[in-house]
């Protein structure tokens, strides 16, 4: 018997009986709290955290003291918060918290990513008014590292030629390409380092000097 059937099936006998006198109404209510838990769980295993926080806020809507509900919402709202977190969505991860201190206020995973959260904000906004231009200058930073990957993949199909050609003129292109690698990296290594100090001070950036270290994290006048 499918469970919209069992449902159909006690409120059919549900009925005939008051509901005061039978105990129908507390049947059909705990059954409804236990189908949206099961929905939040499912939800929960797949990851599809929206969903499972609709299941186990339904489910408390009815019984807002169902700690498996509690239990539920508390840890999808913290896996919510911190993937809008790492999305720098720090107003949807601040909501997404909130509606979990509603039922777990003293939950210290609650309090301590609020608290992380709110770190980054302020860090944020330091590194913002130091250097503004800082996500053209990290996105560029990582597509220098992403090209690495490239000249890796080449020493490797030089190796590979060697295994089967036995020419050592693929070992002597696997070298070559292992200089341009470590250039690079060299290279990508000062960006890095010129780029911490711009977030951190604002000093303007100059190619090719080895920059002073930086004074201070706060915001520049």
């Amino acid at each position: 018997m499918t469970r919209i059937v069992r449902l159909l099936v006690m409120l059919l006998a549900c009925a005939t009986l008051p509901l005061a006198t039978s105990g129908c109404g507390a049947t059909v209510a705990q059954w409804i709290v236990r189908e949206r838990n099961h929905q939040g769980d499912v939800a929960l295993a797949h990851q599809n955290f929206p969903d499972a926080s609709v299941a186990y806020q339904l489910a408390l809507n009815i019984d807002p003291t169902n700690l498996h509900a509690r239990d539920g919402l508390t840890l999808v709202q913290i896996r919510l918060a911190q993937t809008f977190f790492a999305a720098s969505k720090f107003d949807a991860a601040i909501d997404a918290l909130a509606v979990a201190a509603r039922y777990s206020p003293s939950d210290d995973r609650v309090q301590s990513l609020r608290s992380e959260i709110e770190q980054a904000e302020i860090k944020r906004d330091i590194v913002v008014s130091n250097f503004p231009a800082y996500k053209v200058t990290g996105a560029s930073i990582q597509r220098g590292y992403k090209q690495l990957k490239v000249l890796n993949n080449e020493i490797s199909l030089s190796l590979q030629r060697f295994d089967y050609t036995y020419d050592t003129a693929d070992l002597s292109a696997a070298i070559r390409q292992s200089y341009a690698l470590n250039q690079e990296i060299m290279r990508l290594t000062n960006r890095l380092q010129q780029y911490r100090q711009l977030v951190e001070s604002g000093v303007p950036e100059q190619s090719g000097e080895n920059l002073a270290p930086p004074a201070s994290l706060l915001p520049l006048p």
